[in-house]
């Protein structure tokens, strides 16, 4: 349903207001207040507490009602951090980089050698600790990065969402010759973000992720298979207030099919987040246990 102009206006000036506030934050209090809000939000108002902890239950069967608190603590701060970075995101720049992202510039020259092989590659990230970071930190370094989002419902905050995206080239994911961009893209030598651990709502490629069956797209592994790019497999952490990869694998499509490509990525996906369950996003509307509608 298309929103009305009074509803993109007052949407919108909410949106702004917030981000004149959070902006006049500081960034390390903005932080020790997005932490004060996860734990009151969890702890005291319950917010979404009961699917979350039905969801921590399915993967981590037994486990106790402490440690489900903790994980769903850590996870709801990441999203509010993740939203405070996206408000400041203009900000970052390189040098806001350097003093917050461990190694960020060693780990871009380790991609762009990927990207040097003439091939592009894919960057699979799932959404786990600040993903976001993991791009707008690769792209202010000076690697040719893009991705692909849909676009928001009203209109004005679409066109913001965009402005924060900065060096990163956003292709729209419903319009005509996107899939064909992304090729040409890879094929120009630049490297595709991804994030690759949504359910998708028919079926499409079964993989073992958090101890159970999930469907999830082979689109990115696709474009590897077809252009040769290699895959990489990474995720983003906050540790002591700071930004730290973790490169997990580095993956090649040569003889094997998008869909086996895909199963080997999100293993190693679903291995990062067994081993590191508060920061993966378990509030996420598509949750990617559920069954597929067929």
């Amino acid at each position: 349903m298309k929103k009305s102009r009074t509803a993109i206006n007052l949407e919108y000036c909410a949106l702004r207001g917030a981000c004149a506030i959070v902006n006049a934050i500081p960034y390390p209090v903005a932080m020790w207040m997005a932490r004060l809000a996860a734990k009151i939000a969890v702890r005291i108002f319950k917010f979404k507490r009961e699917r979350t902890f039905a969801r921590i239950e399915q993967v981590f069967p037994g486990s106790d009602k402490a440690r489900k608190l903790e994980i769903a603590e850590f996870s709801l701060f990441n999203v509010l951090a993740n939203g405070i970075e996206m408000v400041r995101a203009p900000k970052l720049s390189r040098k806001w980089m350097d003093r917050h992202v461990v190694d960020g510039a060693e780990y871009k020259d380790k991609l762009q050698h990927y990207v040097d092989e003439g091939k592009g590659v894919v960057i699979m990230v799932p959404h786990s600790g600040n993903w976001y970071m993991a791009a707008w930190s690769m792209a202010k370094y000076g690697l040719p990065l893009f991705a692909i989002a849909a676009r928001q419902r009203n209109p004005k905050i679409d066109a913001w969402m965009t402005r924060q995206y900065g060096d990163i080239e956003v292709l729209c994911r419903s319009e005509r010759g996107t899939l064909n961009r992304i090729k040409d893209y890879l094929q120009g030598g630049r490297a595709f973000a991804i994030l690759p651990d949504l359910r998708v709502p028919t079926p499409d490629t079964e993989v073992e992720f958090l101890g159970h069956k999930a469907n999830v797209s082979h689109a990115a592994c696709m474009f590897a298979v077809k252009c040769g790019s290699p895959v990489v497999v990474a995720a983003m952490s906050r540790k002591g207030g700071k930004h730290v990869y973790n490169h997990l694998a580095t993956l090649r499509p040569e003889g094997k099919t998008a869909q086996e490509l895909t199963q080997e990525a999100m293993k190693i996906l679903s291995d990062h987040v067994m081993a590191h369950p508060e920061e993966w996003f378990w509030y996420n509307k598509r949750w990617i246990l559920e069954p597929v509608s067929k």
